[in-house]
């Protein structure tokens, strides 16, 4: 057990190379009314905080107050105190394809306190005998480079968002149809082709009861619309055009630049720009991309059905790069840590292992916080300028000179 609670993780103050390769890859308010509560809420029909539950449009998502399981609001680093160390897992697409990744991992993160971004795919809540209503920029009326689910496991993902973001974790977005090569990869889009995108997004999961037709299933309980705060692209390509649209749509963050480092953050456009970092590859002489499909596309050469028999060394050395990339940013200048996903089996499954395994070890160590990213920027966010700006001194892998007091007294 964790000797902190999240309730206090941010309340507390404060308490690169080559062979990265690339990441794995709407309509307005038409009503609300007030309804009955939905499965996971009050008896009386109120929400969190004995809120209304106020069904949004279709009744597809509902307000239901405010989220459970936050922690209490940020405050400032004081003078002196070493920063937290903040980790944040994210899963791009988190969709439910019968494999029980999504369950799996929220039950770890409820045992271990820890809070995770989930980047919703919208074309993952759109069913296949549907896909015309998507058009995607430059691809063709329904395409899209990842599958299509099924009714039984869009109804999955649905109950498992629905978990998620009961359980305190956020709902950000890959967008929907995940293109990647050619002309019509979204390198290639244009800000406003990304504002289309991300409206069809949006209207997936908020319309997601009249494009199914089913009426025996709770809404989502958030406003999408106000929830949606960051993103990453697929294969994290695009950013440059993605930004100007973020900023426009109110967004706070995005976590789609293409080899960062493990260093402090900063803002790119009016938004922070929280990139997959560079962290050590046991027995490489490179840096491998903070993601299991970058680990797999160096050790199986992008297959991801590789040598069975290596399966064991591969699991190992996927966990001591994650391991490696923790305890060189713990130990030295504390940069927050970023570790991105897929809820695949990939390897026989390996990198679902390594990755429990990381947070196993390292849940519960002083100053860690395993947080989402948009409870990361409210942390940012209320930080003094000049205190961050600071901590970008830091270079990776460089400790405070004369020790964490010394260092912010010059500040």
């Amino acid at each position: 057990m964790r000797d902190i609670s999240r309730r206090s993780l941010l309340g507390a103050g404060l308490g690169a190379a080559a062979a990265i390769g690339l990441a794995g890859c709407s309509s307005p308010h038409s009503s609300e009314r007030v309804r009955p509560g939905p499965g996971e809420g009050r008896a009386d029909g109120k929400g969190a905080g004995g809120k209304d539950v106020r069904e949004i449009g279709d009744g597809s998502t509902a307000d239901t107050g405010e989220q459970p399981n936050q922690p209490s609001a940020p405050v400032p680093l004081e003078p002196g105190q070493t920063p937290p160390q903040f980790v944040i897992f994210s899963w791009d697409g988190a969709g439910e394809v019968g494999t029980g990744l999504f369950p799996r991992f929220l039950e770890l993160a409820k045992e271990h306190d820890a809070a995770m971004t989930f980047f919703l795919s919208g074309l993952y809540l759109l069913p296949e005998s549907k896909k015309s209503l998507y058009r995607p920029p430059d691809n063709g009326i329904g395409a899209s480079a990842i599958g299509y689910l099924t009714d039984a496991h869009i109804k999955e993902t649905l109950g498992h968002v629905r978990r998620a973001w009961l359980d305190g974790h956020e709902i950000g977005t890959h967008f929907n149809g995940h293109f990647c090569a050619g002309s019509g990869s979204v390198a290639h889009w244009t800000s406003g082709q990304w504002e289309n995108e991300i409206d069809q997004a949006v209207s997936f999961v908020t319309e997601w009861r009249t494009n199914t037709g089913w009426t025996d299933l709770d809404p989502l309980p958030f406003d999408y619309r106000k929830e949606l705060i960051g993103s990453r692209t697929p294969c994290l390509l695009g950013q440059d055009n993605l930004l100007p649209t973020a900023r426009k749509l109110g967004w706070r963050y995005d976590a789609s630049s293409p080899g960062g480092i493990q260093v402090w953050p900063e803002k790119r456009q009016g938004l922070w720009d929280l990139p997959l970092q560079g962290i050590p590859f046991p027995g490489r002489t490179f840096e491998v991309l903070s993601m299991d499909y970058n680990i797999l596309a160096n050790q199986s050469n992008n297959s991801t059905q590789g040598i069975p028999s290596r399966f064991p060394a591969w699991r190992e050395q996927a966990m001591q790069a994650y391991l490696a990339g923790f305890d060189r940013a713990y130990e030295t200048n504390r940069a927050p840590f970023y570790i991105g996903n897929h809820f695949e089996v990939w390897n026989g499954g390996i990198y679902m292992d390594a990755v429990e395994e990381v947070i196993k070890r390292i849940a519960g160590k002083p100053d860690v916080r395993l947080v989402s990213f948009r409870q990361f920027v409210d942390w940012l966010d209320v930080q003094d300028p000049a205190v961050l700006a600071k901590l970008r001194t830091l270079e990776v892998g460089e400790s405070p000179q004369g020790g964490w007091n010394t260092f912010f007294k010059q500040v």
